[in-house]
């Protein structure tokens, strides 16, 4: 799967991106810098760095304000990854230490990719924003979750279920998806990328799209049907969805 996401990225940019020009050594700079500091910083593995590396090309030759985007939610995600460390580990559900792989940053982060990899068309800068916003309310909603003792239960039965299990919500998870969303629709708003309602747009996508993926997770990940990168990748697919269905 992410050896798909990256070939269709990359197809994308041979047949229709024609963004880079003259910044071509800046937007290589960036890039460059962004995926050494990524590693260095342990949030992706070596294979990780290289899909990294890709998504932030496209966004950063696009425009960028989507690459500062893309960085929040780096930000965002690497805190709340080294939030609760020691109990992560107790329950068996803590990130690896070589950090996120190439399939799961490309689950999470190909649509929004993808999107701006493609010739402009009308709100895809809106789109791959509701993207990154429901990567970031994903990623700290399970971090967090799994970082403070707390109730939590299946999202299709409520039933009380082990924080880190697949489908499970929790109110501390719940309200830093919310905040992690708002944070990357607020950043739009600043950055000049979205007006206040299409910042309130961008936000409740990605906390929509977070919820989607937890109810694919428990309904389908836990039986052995989907692999957690695909639901990943249909939780993001959610969000850009909602988000196109609000701006026809």
């Amino acid at each position: 799967m992410a050896s798909l996401g990256a070939g269709a990225l990359l197809l994308s940019i041979f047949l229709g991106f024609h963004g880079v020009g003259r910044n071509f050594p800046v937007t290589i700079a960036i890039t460059a810098a962004f995926a050494i500091a990524g590693r260095i910083a342990r949030g992706v593995s070596a294979s990780g760095m290289l899909a990294g590396a890709v998504i932030a090309f496209i966004l950063a030759s696009r425009d960028l304000r989507a690459f500062a985007a893309l960085l929040i939610v780096f930000l965002l995600t690497l805190a709340a990854t080294r939030i609760g460390g020691r109990r992560k580990q107790q329950l068996q559900v803590s990130e690896s230490h070589s950090g996120r792989s190439a399939s799961q940053v490309m689950a999470n982060l190909s649509l929004a990719g993808l999107i701006l990899a493609l010739p402009d068309f009308h709100s895809c800068y809106l789109l791959a924003l509701a993207a990154l916003a429901e990567a970031a309310a994903d990623t700290v909603s399970s971090e967090i979750g799994s970082a403070f003792p707390g109730k939590t239960v299946l999202i299709t039965t409520w039933k009380n279920v082990t924080p880190g299990t697949d489908g499970g919500v929790s109110a501390a998870g719940t309200l830093a998806a919310v905040l992690a969303a708002a944070t990357v629709a607020g950043a739009s708003l600043l950055l000049g990328l979205a007006s206040a309602s299409q910042a309130v747009m961008i936000a409740g996508a990605g906390v929509f799209g977070m919820l989607a993926d937890s109810v694919l997770g428990a309904a389908l990940e836990r039986r052995g049907y989907l692999n957690n990168d695909l639901v990943n990748l249909l939780g993001t697919a959610s969000a850009v969805g909602l988000a196109a269905l609000t701006l026809i």
